[in-house]
């Protein structure tokens, strides 16, 4: 496997460094900033679109190839659909999924009860977490001042479009990994830091969120984030272990320089909507992967295995699915109208192939 090259879009605000002196003593309320994230999947890429007509044979987003190459610390289901066009493969999320949708406490000994309409059920901590991540990755950036672009716009800004647009740029990066098979995977930058030194670097902003310490490992972050970070930050790798390896995959994909958390807790437990920001921590995503034993080597393996196996398959649509009671994943054969329509497939698909990946 090796890295080929890298194309760059968008606009980056730089990253207010004033929100490094927040902490419990001095918190900072998590405001809304009503701004507007694109979600798009990797075929309705219009760059990636022009890029398939003239070179590589696999295609995908970030957030898909880190969710494939963390599978084995998954615990929720997920899907993803890919799609055999002659040579290329195009992986992509289904339209209307909660594939964006943070899980929280997800490898918890003691997860989230399945609880629709409780406040702690893992879908409202989900839409919770994305809500305070958008805030928190716009809140701690220098609004309003000069911005970092590259030379291509936005590709995904309409004319038509109201409203203001989230600080992100788009990296197009190519990988060479091996045997025919060449990787194109759309990756995020959230935005720019000058150094100590005054080198730029390109960071990713993410924030990791206290719901309830009595039913997340019983450490009150107000209480041990001053004085014992180590503490709450290695609860948080218990808990979201899946959701922290994608998110440095992440990083580590685009090539970012920096991985900013924040922590933001809810004001009172009982209320998921009111937050405050109780501080702030950096790293380097390399460093921050061997902290959290993530092995990028065996990510690569696994996502060039699952690869390795749609290339084998027939032309046609197809469905990867996390086993929501295994560690297993699952590939099902789909009709190719499959999710292009309102109506729904039948569930009981009578050609599909198995392949699992063991933990």
């Amino acid at each position: 496997m090796s890295f080929v090259y890298s194309t760059c879009c968008g606009s980056l605000e730089y990253y207010d460094k004033n929100m490094d002196r927040v902490n419990t003593r001095a918190e900072k309320k998590l405001l809304r900033v009503n701004r507007i994230f694109h979600k798009v999947t990797t075929t309705d890429d219009p760059i990636i679109r022009q890029l398939a007509k003239t070179e590589s044979n696999v295609f995908a987003t970030d957030a898909i190839v880190a969710t494939l190459m963390a599978c084995t610390r998954s615990v929720y289901s997920w899907d993803i659909v890919v799609q055999r066009v002659g040579n290329k493969l195009f992986f992509d999320k289904r339209d209307d999924s909660e594939f964006d949708l943070l899980t929280v406490s997800e490898t918890s000994s003691d997860p989230p009860p399945e609880d629709s309409t409780s406040l702690n059920s893992p879908r409202n901590l989900a839409l919770e977490a994305t809500f305070i991540n958008h805030n928190f990755s716009q809140q701690v950036l220098r609004q309003g001042e000069e911005k970092y672009s590259f030379e291509k716009p936005n590709p995904f800004v309409q004319e038509e479009e109201e409203g203001q647009v989230a600080s992100v740029a788009y990296r197009y990066r190519k990988w060479d990994l091996g045997n025919n098979i060449e990787l194109i995977v759309r990756c995020e930058h959230d935005a720019v830091m000058v150094s100590a030194n005054s080198d730029l670097q390109f960071v990713n902003i993410k924030a990791l969120n206290e719901w309830d310490s009595r039913y997340s490992g019983g450490v009150d972050w107000r209480q041990k984030l001053d004085v014992q970070r180590g503490a709450v930050l290695a609860n948080e790798l218990k808990n979201n272990s899946s959701k922290l390896s994608k998110w440095t995959i992440q990083a580590l994909l685009a090539g970012s320089d920096q991985i900013k958390f924040g922590y933001v807790s809810r004001v009172n437990p009982v209320d998921s909507s009111k937050h405050v920001v109780l501080g702030t921590q950096m790293f380097k995503p390399i460093e921050f992967a061997t902290q959290i034993s993530l092995s990028m080597d065996n990510g690569w393996g696994i996502l060039r295995c699952i690869i390795d196996l749609c290339m084998k398959l027939k032309e046609g649509k197809y469905l990867i699915m996390k086993d929501p009671n295994k560690p297993v994943i699952r590939i099902y054969d789909i009709p190719d109208n499959t999710f292009d329509s309102d109506e729904d497939a039948d569930d009981d698909d009578s050609d599909d192939n198995d392949g699992d990946d063991d933990e």
